[in-house]
């Protein structure tokens, strides 16, 4: 559907052996390895979100320069301001996600917070991008149909973002399960 510049494959392993020193996580000890995989998530959890950003700032770009030139009944639609709504809109949510990606590396980065912050970075940003992407497509009409226009690619692409490191429900199981604590698991303390 779309990411067409990420290839990506199955990958199948049918009787393979792995030994015990091959592991993910070593060999001492069982379990090591989901431990490890979930920190490798953690990081690629911001460096989604961050793409994401990326991502919503082009759309946001080329919403403008758009609504800046493109004319409709002899001005530009950026003068309307159903149009300044939707980039108003498109805007802020770029601005909130940049700043909680800024955030949450910040705080992976310092080792003090590697669970909620880059759960709520993805989960935000990825949502996020998808508000702007349908937003641009908006803004440029049937144009942003299109296949030649590049809102038109993003928007494809946007998608994707919301399943990548673990979908937007994951993320929220994640982000609810470590503020609750014990509670989070429904069990009793």
């Amino acid at each position: 559907m779309g990411q067409f510049g990420a290839w990506t494959a199955d990958v199948n392993l049918d009787a393979i052996r792995v030994p015990a020193a091959a592991l993910v996580g070593g060999d001492a000890g069982v379990g090591r390895g989901h431990a490890t995989a979930m920190r490798c998530l953690a990081h690629g959890r911001v460096h989604i979100a961050a793409l994401c950003v990326g991502l919503a700032q082009r759309l946001v770009d080329e919403t403008v320069d758009y609504a800046r030139t493109r004319k409709q009944g002899g001005r530009p639609i950026g003068g309307f301001q159903l149009v300044q709504g939707l980039i108003a809109d498109s805007v802020t949510d770029t601005l909130a996600a940049r700043s909680l990606v800024l955030e949450a590396a910040r705080a992976y980065d310092d080792g003090s917070d590697r669970r909620v912050a880059p759960a709520a970075a993805k989960y935000f940003a990825s949502e996020a991008v998808g508000r702007v992407a349908d937003r641009a497509v908006q803004v440029h009409g049937g144009a942003g149909y299109m296949r030649e226009s590049a809102v038109e690619r993003f928007y494809r692409d946007a998608r994707l973002f919301r399943i990548y490191e673990g979908t937007s429900q994951i993320q929220q199981v994640i982000i609810a399960r470590e503020v609750l604590g014990p509670a989070g698991t429904g069990k009793q303390a």
